[in-house]
């Protein structure tokens, strides 16, 4: 049975610890704590009955409670298993960083690792163009180089247009 663990937010990982903790203190009959990404507020507690759920978030700093209903797996499945989306960054595309330090700044990608899925990025706005690893889930695609071609192929095209039409 999954149940919900109510935490203060953003303590949700010290939560997560001091319930292991317990847990093997106690060698309570837990089978898995999880805390998914982006889920703020709430851990997943696995056991294999209420009691053990209950006394393992008992009278715990940061813990608020045990939600009433348990709920299964598939109801929480696409939280907890990865998933595995296929990266669209290439080089020379310009990118808006989403994380501390450089949070909101554009940036031209250098260089791709998708294995470590890393990118090697020089900012925009800086005066000196340093290179900078950030990770891939870490940087949004603003504007493509193709992109950039085609709009340039479309006002070449269009300014051949309105030069003919101007001969007529």
């Amino acid at each position: 049975m999954i149940f919900v663990i109510k935490v203060t937010t953003n303590k949700e990982d010290s939560a997560m610890d001091l319930i292991i903790e317990k847990v093997q203190k106690k060698n309570l009959n837990i089978l898995s704590v999880s805390r998914p990404h982006g889920l703020r507020g709430y851990i997943f507690l696995e056991a294999e009955d209420r009691d053990s759920a209950e006394e393992s978030a008992f009278n715990l700093p940061y813990v608020k409670g045990i939600i009433g209903k348990t709920i299964t797996y598939e109801e929480v499945k696409n939280m907890l298993e990865p998933q595995v989306s296929e990266m669209k960054i290439e080089k020379n595309d310009i990118v808006e960083i989403l994380a501390e330090p450089f949070k909101k700044e554009k940036a031209k990608v250098i260089r791709v690792d998708k294995q470590k899925g890393e990118a090697v990025v020089t900012l925009l706005e800086a005066a000196i163009p340093i290179p900078v690893t950030v990770k891939l889930d870490n940087v949004k695609v603003i504007r493509r180089e193709e992109d950039k071609q085609i709009e340039e192929n479309q006002e070449e095209s269009e300014e051949a247009g309105e030069s003919e039409y101007n001969n007529l």
